[in-house]
């Protein structure tokens, strides 16, 4: 394959900005797994300010992002993939957040709980985007694209499965209003966090594709 990176030079800055936003996306959901193994081992659940930093981080590097495409004539690639792939990416810590803030809210609601295997297929996903992200410095093809690609839909349909099974349980179990509507929320966000991997993922492929 011509790699992206020979046709239109040496610049990377793009690369370097959008591969520190999936940096800071994983780094979110990692916050997330610590927040949640605090709360398993009944110790104080810490602040919000991690995942606050991280998300501000993320907003920064998406507006520089957005500053130097309009400085810049010569991109890596289309600038509306640049701009799609950015926002996708910032919108991973900032529902990562938003989960946060919902556990902290009523981390009583947890225990008992076991997130494991969601925050699991959670991590993985990002991981994904991660990898998906530095591979286009490098000119990935589409096979490659494909192949990571499919590893976040498959990751994706089990995220899916295992949240309805979660609310079959919810439902027909013995919980207060309260609990219900909590936990629903929270399943619903997890999966919403996935979602935006998904997202971030398909446009990845994209690029590949237009130029393999």
């Amino acid at each position: 394959m011509l790699s992206i990176q020979k046709i239109f030079g040496r610049d990377e800055k793009f690369y370097d900005l959008l591969e520190k936003s999936a940096e800071e996306a994983d780094a979110s959901v990692h916050h997330l797994i610590a927040l949640l193994e605090r709360l398993e081992q009944h110790e104080s659940p810490q602040s919000l300010e991690q995942f606050i930093l991280s998300r501000r981080k993320d907003k920064e590097i998406t507006q520089e992002l957005t500053e130097q495409l309009c400085k810049v004539f010569i991109t890596p690639f289309e600038r509306e993939d640049i701009q799609a792939l950015a926002g996708a990416l910032y919108k991973i810590p900032k529902t990562v957040e938003k989960i946060g803030e919902r556990v902290l809210i009523c981390p009583e609601d947890l225990h008992g709980r076991d997130f494991r295997k969601q925050v699991e297929l959670l991590d993985q996903a990002a991981e994904t985007v991660m990898a998906m992200v530095k591979q286009l410095r490098k000119g990935t093809d589409a096979a490659t694209a494909r192949e990571m690609n499919a590893r976040l839909q498959s990751i994706e349909g089990e995220a899916d499965k295992l949240e309805l099974d979660l609310l079959r349980d919810l439902y027909q179990g013995d919980y207060e209003a309260k609990q219900v509507i909590f936990l629903r929320d929270l399943f619903a966000l997890i999966e919403k966090v996935i979602d935006r991997c998904r997202d971030a993922g398909n446009i990845v492929l994209e690029v590949a594709l237009k130029y393999s």
